[in-house]
Parts: C-alpha cells; structure tokens; sequence
C-alpha cells in the first residue's frame, strides 16, 4: 500500500457562492423548474404544533447595503425542544409534522428574506445544562467562501437567554445583541425581525463550525 504524504498535498483554491447563488440552489426564484421538490421557507403545516412565527430581516455587507443575491438555511427544534434528527438523543417525541430545517434566498428588489416556522422549544445542552429557544442559521452570498453560521434567540426569553452557555460564551454584551431578534406583530401575526451584518458595526457574531 502506498503512504500519502499529506506534506506534498496543496490546498484545493477556494470559490464564493455568488454571484448566482440562487440559481443552484434555489432555481425555482429564478423562474427555472429543475427539481420535482424544491426546497423553500415553510418549515410548517396545519398540523405542526406550537405557536406559529414568521422569521424575517435582511442581510447587509460591510457598508451597510442590504445583500439581494444572499441564501439561508436554517435548523432548529420543535415547539417541545427536539430536532427532527436521529442525532437527537434525549428521548423526547419529536413533532412528525414539523421539517425542522428550511431554505430560501432574499428577495431580488428588496434584500427581505423570511421563514414560516413555529418557535422553537428549550433544548439540552452539554453537561446538564439547558439552551434557550434558538435557530440555527447559515449564511450564504458572494464573496463568502465558507457559510456564516449564526444563532437566532428571541427577545421575549429574557430569562432563558441569560442562562444559555452559547450567549455566556460571548464575552461582551453589547455582541449578545447581535444574535437577539426583536417581536413584532403585524395583522395579527408574530413577527420576528433578525438583520445579519456581515461586517463593520454591529457585525454579527458568527461561530466557527
């Protein structure tokens, strides 16, 4: 058998996810019908349980324009805390009507991307502790090589947040902020508004996964 010698190996050139990001992995928003199932932002039906919310907010770079050519997914538990994932260990019934994880691109004119999810539960962190309701989020655009990965909490779990061990990691609090969207209600509908600022102030924590 031949050994590799890794030390001779050169590192693959990197490639960013524009400027048509969406057309690959969102074809349909660009008007081209390639897949039978096309992903998108509804994570819910009639049947899901939990209190329903629409996620929504804009991207913006380092000089404070708002990113149109910019995909996100997200991950997140259930309305009772539990991922529909068989990585999932803490033997809690899981929601069969929940998909857990969604995709979408912003929109072209305005940069405003959304997600139709439910809250999520508390979940269970590492070494007994507890995490406060979250989403996980991943960022992609052009001029990212890597996706941005990202946390979502709510403003209205003041108590949870303050004991999650992911915010008490971050060392200052003025950064928490960035990760915290705000709860609005339009026409009777809870909204929450989460902007990503990718650099310059205010930029979001992102997290090296």
């Amino acid at each position: 058998m031949n050994a590799w010698n890794f030390q001779e190996l050169k590192e693959t050139p990197s490639q960013t996810g524009g400027p048509y990001v969406h057309i690959g992995l969102l074809p349909q928003q660009a008007n081209i019908e390639v897949f039978e199932h096309n992903f998108n932002n509804q994570l819910v039906s009639e049947k899901t349980q939990g209190q329903r919310i629409r996620l929504e907010g804009q991207v913006f770079d380092g000089l404070g324009l708002p990113l149109r050519d910019v995909l996100l997914e997200i991950w997140q538990a259930d309305a009772n805390g539990v991922y529909p994932s068989q990585a999932d260990t803490q033997g809690k019934s899981v929601d069969p009507n929940f998909l857990g994880w969604g995709r979408t691109g912003a929109n072209f004119e305005t940069g405003f991307w959304s997600f139709n999810t439910i809250k999520p539960g508390a979940v269970a962190g590492r070494k007994g502790t507890t995490q406060a309701p979250h989403i996980a989020v991943v960022v992609f655009a052009r001029g990212i090589n890597l996706g941005l990965h990202t946390r979502i909490y709510f403003d209205d779990e003041v108590e949870a947040n303050a004991n999650d061990p992911i915010l008490n990691s971050i060392e200052w609090a003025t950064r928490r902020q960035t990760l915290i969207a705000k709860r609005t209600e339009v026409d009777g509908e809870v909204v929450y508004r989460f902007d990503i600022r990718i650099q310059g102030e205010d930029e979001t924590v992102f997290f090296d996964i």
